[in-house]
């Protein structure tokens, strides 16, 4: 049976998606909710980015991993996960770890209690989570979902990734505005990046060529909902 846009917006702001037959929620956060679970899923939040930059020289706002944590929490205390799935580059380097203060290690900590915390390990963060809780790995499988954090090349029926950071550059009646972004084609999914200063790439970009089987979805993220937007409204950067 071949896959078809089936999107419903929620009352919260959401949008309900279909990915490879399962049902699945984009959340305004960039998170990703998959009630059948009990799992949330987000992806490259780069916790540290902002002290990495510091170090060499390049001053930022010190409060990256802060926003990022309070905006995780926030999803943690609405839905109540039995799983949290953090999809790969959760920390910006191997490193990050020992630059993390200790509230927010301790924030991590809390974030872990009481459920399963998984790492599905990325190109920045290699090493897992060292001292930090949780349990790494290369992949993990939902149903007929797989969650990685870099897309393979070609189709892939199912796959749930980040990596690419994806936005969308949506047309305007005044010129065109940007916003983070999901993507999809209802057979796989690539979620936005959910850290702070973690920004994104153009989904018109060619590294997204060849992942998608016809012209894709894009649920653009607003103040506090998720907006559907077709590829024909989307624009380059």
């Amino acid at each position: 049976m071949s896959a078809t846009y089936e999107f419903e917006a929620r009352a919260c702001g959401s949008l309900r998606v279909t990915i490879g037959g399962a049902a699945a929620t984009l959340r305004a956060s960039g998170a990703l909710w998959l009630e059948a679970w009990g799992c949330l899923v987000a992806a490259d939040l780069h916790l540290e980015k902002g002290s990495a930059y510091a170090q060499r020289g390049q001053m930022l706002p010190p409060y990256d991993t802060r926003e990022t944590l309070d905006r995780l929490e926030a999803e943690v205390a609405m839905l109540k996960p039995e799983v949290v799935v953090l999809l790969g580059d959760t920390l910006h380097d191997r490193r990050s770890a020992e630059r993390l203060g200790k509230a927010e290690t301790e924030r991590m900590h809390a974030l872990a209690a009481g459920r399963r915390l998984v790492w599905v390990i990325g190109n920045h963060d290699a090493d897992g989570p060292g001292a930090l809780p949780g349990h790494a790995v290369g992949e993990l499988t939902l149903g007929p979902l797989t969650l990685r954090h870099e897309p393979r090349a070609g189709p892939s029926p199912g796959e749930v990734a980040g990596h690419l950071h994806p936005a969308a550059r949506v047309r305007a009646s005044r010129g065109s505005v940007r916003r983070r972004c999901f993507v999809t084609d209802a057979e796989r999914l690539v979620l936005p990046a959910f850290g702070a200063f973690a920004g994104g790439l153009n989904v018109r970009d060619a590294a997204f060529s060849g992942l998608f089987a016809r012209p894709p979805l894009a649920g653009a993220l607003g103040a506090q909902r998720v907006h559907a937007v077709g590829w024909r409204s989307l624009v380059g950067d």
